[in-house]
């Protein structure tokens, strides 16, 4: 299969292990169509299953500004062509946005939550000031700086985003941990409380054009599912421990993970929606067969 070997710069150097029955989804955003990174993450997530398990299929349409209904139509699609079935209804984000302020006014009851007005640019400039040193970037952006972390809810306004006081949930919970499944970084762990309030800080968990953020509603997501495995790219590993520490906050069900590799181009940069020439329909108009789009993925022949 030339054409999709010379379409794909770099491959995972792992096969997944064989399936365990977990519950897992796929659950893309409809922001644009599927390339082969997204089809390498439903086919890890479906093996993930396997015929004892139930593989989900979760739409993440809260970005109502970029989220498009063709492209939730073209994701069926493709998936379908894929050969992937998924078990239930197809869960859509937005139709549970309920869920997520009831979350939000449960983490403001404990005081965990305060309302944030500084705009990116905010916090460009206060990061770049001489005497704070070099900017930390963590698995959610800029590490925020904490100038509105002494505003009250009673001083929210309707266009602030909703922060959460890293040190403050912190000290709320004990030990915090996660298990790895996956073979780039398997095993039990745990969680450092400096190295979260330093390289993570203040997340927000409510953004001022969706009401909600992908932190919060993936992890209610997930436990509403039922998922038991988290399959994602390797990309989000650090944001685990934002994710592992609203479980422990919010009473939600642990998971376990499974993070793999990412699908890059022949430069070394993981693909884009905006990369035609490795979109699924593509390749399918230029007659990849799916089994020929496993092969050039570098995984093993359907269970």
């Amino acid at each position: 299969m030339p054409r999709l070997r010379s379409a794909v710069g770099w491959l995972p150097k792992r096969t997944p292990m064989p399936p365990e029955g977990a519950v897992t989804r796929f659950a893309p955003s409809p922001t644009g169509p599927l390339h082969l990174g997204h089809a390498y993450a439903a086919f890890i997530a479906a093996d993930r299953a396997g015929p004892q398990g139930r593989f989900l299929l979760r739409i993440e349409d809260i970005d109502r500004e970029r989220c498009r209904e063709s492209y939730i139509r073209a994701i069926m699609d493709d998936l379908t062509w894929l050969g992937l079935t998924w078990h239930g209804p197809v869960w859509r984000q937005s139709d549970h946005l309920g869920s997520h302020r009831a979350a939000l006014k449960q983490l403001m009851a404990q005081g965990l939550i305060y309302p944030c007005k500084c705009s990116r640019g905010d916090i460009r400039a206060a990061l770049s000031a001489p005497q704070e040193g070099a900017p930390v970037i963590g698995p959610d952006g800029f590490v925020y700086p904490g100038a509105c972390r002494g505003r009250s809810m009673a001083e929210a306004h309707a266009q602030d985003a909703l922060r959460l006081d890293m040190r403050r949930a912190l000290s709320r919970v004990g030990r915090l941990s996660f298990v790895e499944n996956g073979p780039l970084r398997a095993g039990l762990h745990v969680l450092d409380p400096d190295w979260m309030i330093a390289q993570i800080g203040d997340v927000v968990l409510s953004r001022r054009d969706m009401g909600t953020s992908y932190h919060l509603s993936v992890v209610l997501d997930d436990a509403a599912q039922g998922i038991t495995e988290v399959t994602r790219g390797v990309d989000l590993f650090e944001a685990t421990a934002i994710h592992v520490l609203l479980q422990a906050l919010l009473k939600l069900p642990p998971v376990t993970y499974w993070h793999h590799d990412l699908i890059r181009d022949e430069g070394g940069k993981r693909l884009a929606k905006r990369d035609d020439a490795r979109a699924l329909s593509t390749l399918r108009a230029e007659g990849a067969t799916p089994a020929d789009i496993r092969v050039s993925l570098g995984l093993p022949s359907a269970p």
